[in-house]
């Protein structure tokens, strides 16, 4: 089993949004993956406590109890567990960091959301773990070319130390709308763009989980060309 923190040190990046529609998309692609809901807002909880199927795939939880639950997870037979945590306290970020295989360090393509990321990778490196920064919340792409606030994005995450995905989350109604319907955006359509590009985000993701052993589920190129088409949605 592997498992992957989704991290900010700046509330409103979108951490929640990124977990529990990565959890949602690695479902969809035939990975079994489980949610913990580490953030004492319990925003992730709000989401999806009332589904079904919420017992099997939602664990509410705090970050003293992370590695058991890891433990457990593993034992259970799940593929991936997902870790939607909290902005501070840093101590409580260390302890997800810790028992993850990989760290997402999530941010908006805003001054204060990179200074953010930045201090996540740092706590990530720190610690000696592997870590990716992923840009949320970005606008849109139009006829192929990317705003200017998304280059420039890109372009100062360069020097984080961290590798920034190449698929950016963008600012669409349909991750909130999806929210209203106790949903992750897969569910809801699966072939429009907000699908898309959360299934391209978590194929990269979960390629970078599967580096070493098994097979990744998609190859670079395929990425590639998932991303293209959908800047050209935009």
């Amino acid at each position: 089993m592997k498992t992957l923190a989704v991290i900010s040190r700046k509330g409103g990046a979108g951490k929640t949004t990124v977990s529990v529609n990565l959890t949602m998309a690695a479902r969809a692609l035939g990975v079994k993956a489980v949610l913990a809901d580490a953030d004492p807002l319990r925003s992730a909880t709000d989401v999806l406590g009332s589904r079904e199927d919420a017992a099997s795939l939602l664990f509410p939880t705090t970050p003293a109890k992370l590695f058991a639950l890891t433990q457990a997870a593993s034992r259970s037979g799940a593929d991936l567990l997902i870790i939607d945590t909290a902005a501070a306290p840093e101590s409580d970020i260390t302890q997800a960091v810790k028992v993850a295989d990989l760290c997402l360090a999530v941010a908006r393509p805003t001054y204060l959301d990179l200074s953010a990321a930045v201090r996540s990778a740092q706590i990530i490196k720190h610690l000696g773990r592997e870590g990716m920064i992923v840009l949320n919340q970005c606008a849109p792409a139009r006829r192929g070319v990317e705003p200017p606030a998304v280059v420039k994005a890109f372009d100062a995450l360069r020097f984080a130390g961290l590798e920034t995905a190449p698929i950016a989350l963008r600012s669409r109604m349909a991750y909130q709308n999806a929210f209203t319907s106790r949903t992750g955006v897969c569910e809801a359509d699966g072939k429009d763009s907000a699908s898309l590009e959360i299934k391209a985000l978590f194929r990269h993701v979960w390629r970078a989980l599967k580096a070493q052993g098994e097979a990744p589920i998609r190859t670079a190129n395929d990425d590639i060309r998932m991303f293209e088409a959908l800047q050209t949605l935009g």
